[in-house]
């Protein structure tokens, strides 16, 4: 028999005095006084039986509404996977609890999960948990059959086969809410009673062992140094979960305090009316803000979305602006452009000013891609770059499959799909009104990021030496790039338009973080009249989400400065899309007097719709202004996408078109002629993949020859390191002289898809 197991009760708060006293005679009992009896509890009320179900849940857009099992038991509501056949994914642990729970609804899929429940076994784990104590629960408003159940970070969206259905689960979930109406604090944790301790039997049976004083005092040193040191320790336990407690009942505090205060604007929006409200929208963004729904139905509260595999935010967002708002600026708009002789018009110091648009040859170009010829094989992306995770995305090599039939050559020319406002800009200038002038450059510069909404694809790595032509009389620019580094990764470009010239260089430094890549342009690019007047700026961060799993998207964040040579500057800020935000792509900024430092001007939109200007400073306008009955429109999006995998607009659709009249004057090194791109366009997987392998191989060698001194042909550094047009190239293509240029992609052969 272990000594050990002879200890009584004795108090350890004098457990500390007894180590200090070795001298004098060991106490029999450390401490006779015994623990005052525990108060009895007040007769707590019989648990409530548990509930079980099966109810429909939102999990993403990809798949939609799913069946899972639910179960509400001591204010917890826990749901399970269902499989195909409706049973529950797991075992049942609690099977007989769940036997006896009432059920809400009826049919085979709650059945069949309660069978397998009940015969599952002990291994039954929910896939989610939702604590009703510090959640809320609201009923939609436009559908009678589902519910909103709000917690801190999350959001569950459900629906029930009938009316009656919902209106039981409200009930039980508002009832088993009342059972915990509030958090324990500290005072509900009473002082922790004194632990009793006496070594009068471990010293008689020390004793009776035959061992000496000095050693059965020792014995009791030790056994009450470790008790004394346990004791602490469980001391200090107690006072940090009393701290969290606190910590857990003033945040439940603070969120009941929120949604009061959302509800509460609310109603005060919806009774000053809509005028009020579009008011509120607009100045939220002028003052960095976003604008929130409290209606559960817009899917966009200030709580995430749950998803089960983390796929998707789900949003069902509302225009940050009336949308009457923003038509009625946009036909205002439109009025004034088909105004007279075609020219655009409008009025601002009482002065009407009018510009002619220029008119362009019309050029046919095709509207599609050609079908594909084999059927695509899906590839797992995450077991391909799961090990590149904080790497440079240029070093890693991915299957053709993720690419669309473009390349970052060619993404360049797409900034320009909008050319025309910079033709608009050459006029306004040309009256001599500069604020146009800039508030069309500005919306130039936010337009090229419109074509990278819903586009899930990455472009092609030129090789290192390759260019592009856009020879485009119908937007009346000529547009060329090359390839000029292959380590850093840059490719430089110029356009010659009518009246302008644009031009600029751009390294992508790319970072893989695992579920997002994040890409920070490095480079400046220009834009010059021929009047001289010339504008800067920078593109700003671009991340895209969710590429292992879920929907992929897009978002552009940051702050674009527009340094004008003239009398304005422009700032943009993107805002940043977070998961509570419903408005995002916002996009808004002020132009400035580059002498006075005043803001004459306000910029607001988003990057993939529209961009609107509002003329003066609308900040230090009084209250009750309205600024949107003075916004006007200066440029709107082409929505017509064409139904591809690609989602590219009829204007990327043409930049890898091939012609046999144009395959006669392109160099050898041009994007159109490259073998792995033109065998993805075609829905050539496999040839593709060959292809692609084989170029990067030649990729490889690209390094070794820059390192040798290689230089590119058309583009040469100058004095601040930026890569600039020597010119050339349109006199060598007119007369077909590609002397000296390589054949980059190792072939002699026509382009795949050419007769």
């Amino acid at each position: 028999m272990n000594p050990l197991c002879c200890i009584a009760p004795v108090s350890l708060e004098h457990a500390a005095d007894h180590l200090h006293h070795h001298q004098q005679p060991s106490p029999r009992i450390l401490a006779a006084a015994t623990p005052p009896p525990p108060p009895q509890p007040a007769a707590a009320a019989a648990p409530a039986a548990a509930v079980a179900g099966v109810l429909h849940k939102w999990v993403n857009y990809g798949k939609g509404w799913r069946s899972r099992y639910f179960v509400l038991e001591d204010g917890v509501l826990s749901y399970y996977k269902l499989r195909g056949g409706g049973g529950v994914v797991g075992g049942a642990g609690e099977a007989a609890a769940f036997a006896a729970a009432r059920v809400i609804g009826e049919g085979g899929a709650l059945r069949r999960a309660r069978e397998e429940a009940a015969v599952a076994g002990k291994q039954w784990r929910p896939f989610g948990e939702v604590h009703l104590k510090v959640s809320s629960i609201r009923a939609s408003k436009s559908d009678d059959k589902r519910l909103y159940i709000f917690s801190g970070t999350k959001t569950l969206h459900l629906r029930c086969e009938t009316e009656e259905d919902r209106n039981a689960w409200i009930d039980v979930l508002l009832a088993a809410k009342d059972r915990f109406p509030r958090s324990l604090t500290s005072n509900d944790l009473g002082p922790m009673a004194d632990i009793m301790l006496s070594t009068e039997k471990l010293r008689g049976r020390l004793l009776q062992e035959g061992f000496g004083e000095a050693v059965v005092k020792e014995c009791e040193s030790i056994m009450m140094s470790e008790l004394l040191e346990l004791h602490n320790q469980i001391k200090s336990q107690q006072q940090q979960h009393s701290i969290l407690i606190d910590r857990l009942r003033q945040l439940e505090t603070e969120k009941v305090e929120l949604e009061r205060t959302v509800v509460h604007e609310t109603k005060e929006r919806e009774t000053h009316g809509y005028a009020n409200g579009r008011q509120s929208d607009f100045y939220s963004v002028l003052s960095g803000g976003s604008t929130s729904e409290s209606d559960p139905d817009t899917a966009s509260q200030v709580a995430q979305v749950e998803t089960e595999e983390d796929e998707v935010t789900y949003f069902d967002t509302r225009d940050f602006l009336s949308a009457e708002s923003l038509r009625s600026a946009s036909c205002r708009r439109k009025e004034i452009m088909t105004n007279g002789c075609n020219g655009s018009e409008y009025v601002g110091d009482s002065v009407a000013n009018t510009i002619k648009t220029t008119k362009y040859p019309f050029v046919l170009r095709r509207d599609k891609l050609p079908e594909p010829k084999e059927k695509e094989k899906p590839i797992g992306l995450w077991s391909i770059i799961k090990e590149n995770i904080g790497k440079d995305l240029s070093g890693v090599c991915l299957p053709v499959y993720f690419n669309e039939p473009l390349s970052s050559l060619q993404k360049c020319f797409e900034d320009l799909e909008y050319s025309y406002l910079v033709d608009h800009a050459l006029q306004w200038g040309k009256q001599g009104d500069s604020l146009m002038r800039i508030l069309h450059v500005a919306a130039f510069a936010v337009s090229g990021y419109a074509s990278t909404e819903g586009r899930q694809c990455k472009p092609f790595n030129p090789l290192l030496g390759e260019t592009y032509e856009a020879d485009y009389p119908d937007k009346g620019l000529r547009f060329f790039s090359e390839k000029v580094s292959h380590h850093p990764v840059v490719v430089a470009c110029h356009c010659e338009g009518r009246g302008w010239r644009f031009w600029g260089d751009s390294n992508l430094k790319g970072k893989f973080w695992g579920r997002s890549i994040q890409l920070d342009p490095i480079g400046v690019l220009t834009l010059q009249f021929d009047d001289g007047e010339t504008f800067q700026w920078s593109k700003v961060t671009t991340s895209i989400y969710n590429i292992i799993i879920g929907k992929i998207y897009c978002d552009h964040y940051g702050t674009m400065r527009i340094n004008g040579s003239g009398q304005y500057s422009c700032k943009l800020k993107f805002k940043e899309q977070s998961i509570i935000d419903c408005n995002p792509h916002q996009v808004h900024g002020f132009v400035q007097d580059n002498r006075t430092g005043q803001k004459v001007a306000m910029l607001i939109g988003k990057w993939d719709e529209a961009m609107y200007y509002v003329l003066g400073d609308p900040s230090v306008k009084p209250k009750g202004y309205d600024p949107m009955s003075e916004a006007e429109l200066l440029w709107e999006r082409d929505k017509s996408l064409n139904q591809t995998r690609y989602n590219l607009s009829p204007f990327a659709i043409s930049l890898n078109e091939l012609t046999p009249h144009l395959l006669k004057k392109l160099p050898p090194t041009d994007s159109r002629l490259r073998p792995d791109q033109r065998h993805l366009e075609n829905g050539e997987y496999e040839m593709a993949n060959a292809e692609k392998l084989r170029l990067e191989q030649l990729q490889r060698q690209a390094r070794r020859l820059q390192e040798k001194g290689w230089k590119p042909r058309w583009f040469k550094k100058d004095d601040d390191d930026s890569y600039r047009y020597v010119g050339g190239y349109w006199e060598a293509r007119e007369k077909r002289n590609w002397d000296g240029i390589p054949d980059i992609f190792g072939q002699n052969s026509v382009s795949p898809g050419l007769p």
